[in-house]
């Protein structure tokens, strides 16, 4: 133990303090590749678990052994009295279940009359914006007041005064 702490007392003596650096140095050195490998290690761990449960995702979403009436084939261990009876609840449920109903209500009964009533309110809002720019004065009429069109350098077109939009 007391060898170990001498190596990191320093000495304000430069030979000491150098054989200090260096030490530090060759340690660094020795611990890179071991560093590399340690964060290799668990950046392909963290791809080994993100790509098993991704693939354990997709088996499970899969639908590729489907049978003609929607309902996974069962084989082996799997086909059992339980399994069989869950599968037909399941398809039972899909079947009457009214998911293309709701969709159908939801489109006729809430997204249709939703888009009349924003329809009608931005035509409204349109028409109220040129009712109040018609009782407004023509635009060559109104009075420049000198905080409008402020100009601190010429355009290079024309007189200089107008934008090109």
């Amino acid at each position: 133990m007391e060898a170990s702490l001498d190596v990191f007392e320093l000495d304000h003596d430069k030979a000491n303090y150098s054989t200090l650096e260096n030490d530090a140095r060759s340690l660094i050195i020795a611990m890179l590749p071991q560093r590399y490998l340690v964060l290799a290690s668990q950046r392909l761990g963290a791809r080994a678990h993100a790509s098993t449960t991704r693939l354990g995702l997709q088996r499970r979403l899969a639908h590729s052994d489907v049978t003609r009436n929607d309902v996974p084939a069962l084989s082996g261990a799997a086909d059992n009295a339980f399994n069989r009876e869950r599968q037909a609840v399941k398809s039972h449920a899909a079947a009457t279940s009214g998911r293309s109903l709701a969709k159908a209500v939801n489109l006729v009964y809430v997204v249709v009359p939703c888009l009349i009533i924003a329809s009608v309110n931005a035509y409204n809002l349109w028409n109220e914006h040129w009712e109040h720019w018609d009782h407004m004065p023509p635009l060559e009429e109104r009075v420049e007041y000198p905080y409008q069109n402020l100009r601190t350098k010429n355009y290079p077109w024309g007189d200089g005064d107008k934008t090109l939009l």
